[in-house]
């Protein structure tokens, strides 16, 4: 899990479920980066904690799912029964693990499916060129290829290659972005900038301040968990919903 000094922003008015989330989130990006201790995937940590059934759900944060069916930047039918909202930044090494390793296992398990709907939220936490990257994201989503660049941008040796003005042209042309003079008026617009400010402005009121962070039905998860921490929260959330159909 990466985390990043954010300036203060203010908290989403949308009720108790957001103080617990900065408490989950927050807390759990702390112990992550305290002195002595190395942060590895699957360790115990406050991380956990959030993974846990008893940490519970919140209607507030479930409401945070905006099921367009219009959003590029989304998977799945919108009117699965899960909903996954996925806030990550594309220098993020553990966002990177968690797009290589375990994502695509919860799109052929649950998205294909038709249980489960991915939305991403751009949330850039390591400055220009996070944020760059995040626009860039965008805009390939602007002519349908959001999924196609986050693969590419997560690819093993995409974050050492960085992501310059050039590099990012190349992801996109390697994401299959047909209109590259779009896509680069799309990347330097201010459309652009507002879409990713709303996204980072949203993860910054629930007091995430490390990367990736997660909502399952409003359940908090924080850090690149293992597969079966997705699977039992998915499954539960699954359950949940069908009881209240």
């Amino acid at each position: 899990m990466s985390s990043a000094t954010s300036p203060s922003r203010k908290p989403l008015a949308i009720g108790a479920g957001v103080l617990v989330a900065a408490v989950l989130l927050g807390f759990a990006s702390y112990t992550a980066t305290e002195p002595d201790r190395a942060p590895s995937v699957g360790s115990s940590s406050a991380a956990d904690v959030s993974a846990e059934p008893r940490a519970g759900t919140y209607p507030e944060l479930e409401r945070l799912a905006r099921r367009d069916a219009g959003d590029p930047l989304a998977m799945g039918r919108v009117d699965a029964p899960v909903v996954m909202v996925e806030y990550a930044d594309f220098q993020c090494g553990y966002c990177g693990k968690f797009a290589r390793d375990t994502e695509p296992q919860l799109v052929k398990k649950y998205v294909d499916a038709g249980v489960l709907r991915i939305e991403w939220r751009n949330f850039p936490i390591f400055g220009e060129a996070s944020e760059a990257a995040a626009r860039a994201a965008w805009a390939a989503g602007q002519q349908g290829r959001f999924w196609q660049f986050h693969a590419a941008a997560y690819a093993d040796d995409a974050k050492e290659k960085g992501f310059g003005p050039d590099r990012l042209t190349a992801l996109a042309r390697e994401a299959g972005v047909g209109d590259l003079d779009r896509f680069a008026r799309d990347l330097h617009s201010d459309a652009a900038r507002r879409a990713v400010t709303k996204d980072q402005e949203e993860g910054y009121g629930l007091g995430a301040t490390s990367t990736p962070s997660f909502l399952i039905n409003g359940r908090p998860i924080a850090g690149a968990q293992p597969m079966e921490t997705f699977t039992e929260a998915v499954e539960a959330a699954a359950r949940t919903a069908k009881q209240g159909s």
